[in-house]
């Protein structure tokens, strides 16, 4: 008998896949969809499962009580979409075939399907086949009304229940209220991403670099998950203390409802308070925030940086020399200086929660807490 579960269902499908084929050769069309369904297979990253192909679109779910943000979640999906985006430009720009397959890559695009609910896993022979009514739900918004009504070609639809279970309802205030109609299943209430927008931001942000000369301070730590997971719990305020040394964090100024650059956390040492200002945060990579110390007028810059490594990331935490006026810079530089030691011991006690936590989850059952 198959398992009831809970959890998230996508579905990522490329858009005119039909029309492509339709008016492409067969075998440039094929080699090109091979790779760009390779391209969404390879950022289907845990937990979430890929449970089968259909033609043109990747199936995939994570359990009830994975170890992945609700913000996370959905960087995942804009990510993906901007993999695929650039994945597109490039096979434009080093195209020199005159075939229709190649001439109409351009016209190529990608839209998400997101929902939460319940079904079942049918374990077959190549795949795992989910089944249930949420599934049937999920399979029917496929067909919908979203671009005959905005012409938005590229997007991510989530389902309202999808929205709350991830803790994300704040997200509706940056995106478009949409509904549809199904026989038996009545109406839907829905949010429309649009993705063209994250696909031009992305293109645009620059990394903060931290010149060598002005490293105060550095430490680093080898954690055994990938980089999208360890940034899942940089973000959450209960695990990110840990690394700042601090006794608890507080976020403020969330942008629709996520972090973003501006958003502030409030570092809380006894009966101290510091901010931490975001200036950058490029998901999966990098965040730096401007950082007050307790020294008036004196700010200084940390700079998170995740790279993938065979066994996982490599965490490094760099702090900047102060700015700010004189006297200050120079009591804060000392103090940097001091803090060596405590700082290794931070980011070593965040590995060992983090670590701890997603080896709790993993083997937890799947009626455990959500991805928010």
């Amino acid at each position: 008998m198959n398992q009831t579960r809970q959890g998230y269902l996508l579905v990522a499908d490329i858009t005119g896949y039909t029309m492509f084929l339709s008016q492409s050769e067969l075998e440039h069309a094929q080699e090109i969809l091979g790779t760009l369904l390779e391209l969404l297979i390879q950022h289907t990253r845990p937990p979430l499962q890929i449970s089968r192909l259909a033609g043109d679109a990747v199936i995939s779910y994570a359990l009830q009580g994975s170890a992945l943000h609700g913000q996370t979640f959905v960087e995942l999906i804009e990510d993906t979409y901007v993999a695929f985006r650039r994945a597109i430009e490039l096979m434009v720009l080093n195209n020199h075939c005159r075939c229709n397959a190649c001439a109409n890559i351009a016209a190529l695009d990608l839209k998400f399907f997101v929902h939460y609910g319940t079904f079942a896993i049918q374990h077959l022979s190549a795949h795992d086949e989910l089944v249930g009514n949420d599934v049937n739900l999920l399979h029917r918004l496929l067909k919908n009304r979203v671009t005959e009504q905005t012409g938005i070609r590229a997007y991510t639809l989530y389902t309202n229940t999808a929205l709350q279970q991830l803790g994300l309802e704040g997200m509706c205030e940056g995106m478009r209220g949409h509904e549809e109609r199904y026989e038996h299943l009545g109406e839907i209430q829905l949010w429309l991403q649009d993705m063209h927008p994250i696909w031009e931001e992305r293109k645009s942000i620059a990394h903060l670099t931290i010149p060598p000369d002005q490293v105060s301070l550095q430490v680093a730590a080898d954690i055994a998950m990938p980089p999208h997971q360890v940034w899942g719990y940089l973000g959450q305020p209960e695990f990110r203390s840990i690394l700042m040394g601090a006794d608890r964090q507080v976020i403020l100024n969330r942008r629709h409802g996520r972090i973003a650059p501006g958003t502030v956390f409030q570092c809380f040492h006894g009966n101290r308070m510091t901010t931490q200002t975001l200036l950058v945060w490029q998901p999966f990579e990098q965040m730096t925030s401007q950082d007050l110390t307790p020294v008036p007028s004196t700010y200084v810059l940390t700079n998170l940086l995740l790279n993938p490594t065979e066994t996982g990331t490599r965490l490094v935490q760099q702090f900047s020399k102060s700015n700010g006026p004189w006297w200050g810079r120079l009591l804060c530089d000392f103090a940097l200086r001091t803090m060596a030691k405590g700082a290794q011991r931070d980011i070593d006690s965040f590995k060992a929660h983090i670590e701890a936590d997603l080896a709790t989850r993993t083997h937890a059952p799947s009626s455990a807490s959500t991805l928010g």
